[in-house]
């Protein structure tokens, strides 16, 4: 069969790439057609090496705040006309979205009007604001595969049908060659000295780096002006999406502290002593690998502004939300400062039972999104609604 997969971020992108192994291990047959990024195009070539099927790169118009969307409101519609007309052309057999709502919700109202059957992989966050866009899942996604337990009762409450096999990350997690790498292999690799460090994740967007990176880097200038803390690394995880030069200008002055590194995400915080983090995807990654962390967020005033007005949720964390509690804690907007980020980062490395509970808030979020074989299990889900409906 055929499958048009659209994955807008970098979350979107690992959670396709894995989708993607499911489903060609599913349906020897299948060909994928996609707009996502590097690690959904690796899964495609290994699979479909004789026809091609990337058509764009997240990286390309990947933006975020209210404020970008608005100024990128041109190009944003180019790009919507562009994606709509190919999947037309193509005719697959289903339209597979992986959250990116903004941009996804448009394609799914596209695609149901054109008689395409469509699939909502990693729901858009409803619970959390704009829950006005439960009649657009009702009236153009044919099925929702929801991530996460406490998503269930939400939708069924609301009505939207939808199916739950666990949480992909734990897959992708646990399968990674770096949870095999030893701290050794870990520091050759990066060509750095096996010191204690703080890894920093700031976001995989410009938007992100750029709010993020210059608190960041006061609060490792505040961390190593302290004696116990002077021999310590701040090892900063590159964005898939992002380039040297988005860091550079942070880096310049403290090269003998910070280092930068892409590609070792998950060996990144796997061998930390705590970590920084923008919030998104890669705090749940932290809680399944087991570094304490802190989460850092903000943006412009205005983007605040808006977002306060329109969540209704008590975290902006998943692992937050998966327990329904404070596991880490989140440093918002006016409470990310260079100083409050510091005095947490040295109390997750200096309180023994402050890190316990939160490594045992970890077990029960892990605990909480089942077993393995997740991916697979929604490929299977897929394929097997189509073939019922095509019956």
């Amino acid at each position: 069969m055929r499958y048009y997969i659209i994955a807008g971020e970098a979350s979107g992108d690992l959670h396709g790439s894995n989708l993607m192994r499911g489903l060609y291990g599913e349906d020897p047959g299948a060909v994928i057609r996609f707009w996502g990024g590097s690690l959904m195009d690796a899964v495609c070539r290994e699979f479909q090496k004789e026809q091609p099927g990337l058509v764009r790169d997240y990286n390309e118009g990947a933006v975020i705040g209210f404020s970008q969307v608005i100024l990128n409101a041109r190009k944003f519609a180019r790009r919507l006309k562009d994606c709509c007309d190919d999947i037309l052309a193509w005719k697959p057999d289903a339209v597979i979205l992986i959250d990116y709502p903004g941009f996804n919700f448009r394609v799914a109202r596209f695609a149901h009007e054109h008689g395409l059957r469509v699939f909502y992989y990693i729901a858009p966050k409803v619970w959390a604001s704009r829950e006005s866009r439960i009649k657009k899942l009702k009236a153009w996604v044919d099925r929702l595969f929801i991530v996460f337990p406490f998503e269930k009762e939400y939708f069924a409450k609301k009505g939207v049908p939808y199916v739950y096999k666990g949480n992909p990350l734990i897959d992708a997690i646990d399968s990674s060659e770096s949870m095999k790498q030893t701290r050794g292999d870990f520091f050759s690799a990066c060509g750095l000295e096996d010191r204690p460090y703080v890894a920093i994740l700031a976001g995989s967007r410009s938007g992100e780096v750029s709010y993020m990176m210059p608190k960041i880097a006061q609060f490792a200038d505040l961390m190593h002006s302290r004696k116990e803390y002077s021999s310590w690394q701040f090892i900063i995880a590159g964005a898939p999406s992002r380039r040297e030069s988005d860091y550079a200008q942070w880096l310049e002055g403290r090269e003998s502290y910070m280092h930068l590194v892409f590609g070792q995400t998950y060996a990144v915080l796997r061998h930390a002593e705590a970590a920084v983090i923008n919030s998104g995807t890669a705090s749940l990654e932290a809680a399944l690998i087991g570094t304490p962390q802190v989460v850092c967020y903000g943006g412009s005033t205005f983007n605040f502004n808006i977002a306060r007005l329109i969540l209704k949720v008590r975290f902006i964390s998943l692992g937050n939300l998966i327990l329904g509690r404070t596991c880490f804690r989140e440093l918002l907007q006016y409470y990310f400062t260079p100083e409050e980020t510091k005095n947490e980062v040295v109390r997750l490395t200096s309180d023994s039972d402050y890190r316990s509970r939160m490594l045992e808030g970890y077990r029960q979020i892990r605990e909480s999104l089942g077993g393995s074989g997740a991916s697979e299990a929604v490929a299977r889900a897929m394929i097997e609604e189509i073939t019922e409906t095509n019956q």
